[in-house]
């Protein structure tokens, strides 16, 4: 039902979102809500931003360089399998990159062709900064630091619109690469905004969108104003029980964690058919600096939430698999050589994970040189080879079928040789 702490959240969440231009009347807007058309789902992307920087050379090693074990004598893994079997040793995916043994539900979608690596991918600038790199990557530019809207939103703007659900977060708030001027929503949980109107008295009903109406409509603030219609839209979508709960299953392993719970909630909405074309969650634990550890530390802590988490996403959207595509990306890499403290340090080049139903999977794309000091960066970093918005451009252009790189990445990135589709 309305009450004062629910009508509060909501207006919370209205205000977390990032709109654009109104496109209609704000009362008509309201009064349509009943109308609202459920579309089924065309292609989704889910962006799983991995913040505190992976180090991409223990996520998939290449084992057969000879300097590894001079470089990271505490971290290295060194023993190689074929196939998940041995937790403590690394899965070898092509006889020249292993996976780390955490990863391990990666390695049958790698050989099945559904999951690509790009290898040696980052920022074509140098910067070690979390806060800053994070920005250029989820901006998509780097002529502009604090560029005003993110790939994402961009990218949203040029898809025919889907619905209230279209783009969305499920994270706290809205992320960087999701805001500007396109309707975009974030919320920690679907609860957050699905209200409970009661289905036995359609004045509540009337009263509850007359006080969202006043106050919205009352505000000086044309972006607040503006920004309740999709939020308002959401709940009312959520509240009306679309989301189909005869789709859910229980029997699949998520992890009880932050990234498992968003994972899952993506996954009921991909299958409810409600328009979403584009989502974004987040994995923590990236930043080892202290104790990273090998088969056991809080590198593989990391690692085995985002892989049994992926899994059973995968799993879970078993019928949506051919629609939809999950990228990870990280704002750097960490340096080769191990440090003082069994960790490693800010770096440069890292790796992705692209997971979907139309990706030429089975492969480890981009350039590794041998870690030699001399082909490293700085003598210390693994060099960026691919411009993560080579990738990016890859996946808009191959999933979402959106051709218009020039309004994505304004400062005309190198879109480099690599073919995922």
């Amino acid at each position: 039902m309305i009450t004062r702490r629910n009508f509060m959240k909501l207006a919370a969440l209205c205000c977390l979102s990032g709109y654009g231009l109104c496109r209609s009347n704000w009362f008509s807007y309201v009064e349509a809500l009943p109308a609202i058309n459920i579309l089924e789902s065309n292609h989704i992307l889910v962006v799983i931003f991995q913040r505190g920087a992976m180090d991409g050379l223990m996520a998939v090693t290449p084992y057969i360089d000879p300097m590894l074990s001079q470089l990271r004598p505490s971290l290295l893994i060194s023993a190689v399998q074929k196939g998940n079997t041995d937790p403590n040793k690394l899965i070898d995916l092509d006889g020249r990159f292993a996976l780390h043994p955490a990863f391990g539900e990666l390695e049958p979608l790698f050989h099945s062709g559904r999951l690509a690596v790009v290898h040696g991918v980052g920022l074509s600038i140098s910067n070690r900064s979390h806060f800053d790199a994070q920005d250029y990557i989820e901006t998509g530019v780097l002529s502009q630091k604090g560029f005003p809207s993110g790939w994402l939103n961009r990218s949203a703007g040029l898809l025919p619109r889907s619905g209230a659900l279209q783009a969305i977060s499920l994270t706290p708030t809205l992320p960087r690469s999701l805001s500007g001027e396109i309707p975009a929503l974030a919320m920690a949980n679907l609860s957050d905004l699905g209200i409970k109107l009661p289905t036995n008295s359609n004045n509540l009903k009337e009263i509850a969108l007359k006080d969202i109406r006043d106050l919205y409509a009352k505000s000086n603030n044309k972006t607040l104003r503006i920004a309740a219609q999709d939020g308002l839209a959401a709940s009312q979508i959520l509240a009306s029980g679309k989301l189909n709960e005869t789709l859910l299953r229980d029997d699949l392993p998520y992890p009880k964690s932050s990234l498992g719970s968003s994972l899952q909630q993506i996954a009921k909405i991909i299958k409810s058919n409600m328009g979403l074309r584009i989502a974004c969650t987040e994995s923590s634990g990236w930043d080892t600096h202290v104790g990273q550890g090998t088969t056991n530390g809080a590198f593989a802590r990391s690692a085995k939430d985002l892989s049994q988490a992926l899994g059973a996403f995968w799993r879970d959207i078993t019928d949506y698999q051919s629609k939809v595509l999950v990228l990870t990306v990280t704002e750097f890499g960490r340096t080769v050589r191990e440090n003082g403290s069994k960790g490693t340090d800010h770096g440069r080049g890292s790796c992705m994970f692209i997971l979907g139903g139309s990706v030429k999977g089975g492969q480890v794309y981009g350039t590794l040189p041998e870690l030699h000091a001399e082909n490293l960066v700085d003598q210390r970093d693994l060099p960026v080879t691919t411009d993560f918005r080579s990738v990016f451009a890859e996946v808009l252009r191959g999933h979402l079928g959106i051709q218009q790189m020039q309004k994505i990445f304004p400062d005309n990135p190198p879109l480099g040789s690599i073919k995922l589709f």
